[in-house]
């Protein structure tokens, strides 16, 4: 039973060593270049045409980041399984899966919260233009 156990979490490692380069490609896009891309869209402009503009080149940026924000819960599934297991050894693992999870889970709600902003912008913009 011991020697099973000890197959079975040489097998996590593997797998999880695997799945760390998807994490690592994943998290580099995320520091590199999604969080400068949300950041500049943190100051909307004042013109409709400039909004629409501002919007058209998020949607571009959006479907890239969550193709890299399913990629990451994707290998976050795939590691579910280490949650069965109480190995001591694979904990710094279970560590380095974890900040890889938060790190992921809150890129992906700040994604969420600017595609929401960036369309209420221009639906209130759009509003008041109508109006004028």
């Amino acid at each position: 039973m011991l020697s099973n156990k000890r197959i079975q979490e040489l097998e996590l490692v593997m797998e999880f060593e695997k799945v760390e380069e998807c994490f690592k490609e994943v998290s580099s896009w995320i520091e590199n270049v999604g969080r400068k891309r949300l950041k500049e869209t943190t100051n909307l402009d004042d013109s409709l045409e400039m909004l629409l503009q501002a919007q058209k080149q998020f949607k571009e940026f959006d479907l890239v980041a969550s193709e890299y924000c399913k990629r990451g819960q994707e290998a976050l599934k795939k590691m579910n399984q280490w949650e069965d297991f109480s190995f001591v050894d694979v904990h710094s693992y279970r560590v380095k899966l974890q900040t890889y999870g938060d790190q992921l889970e809150e890129f992906c709600t700040q994604l969420d919260e600017t595609r929401h902003r960036v369309c209420e912008t221009v639906r209130l913009y759009e509003f008041f233009d109508k109006v004028r």
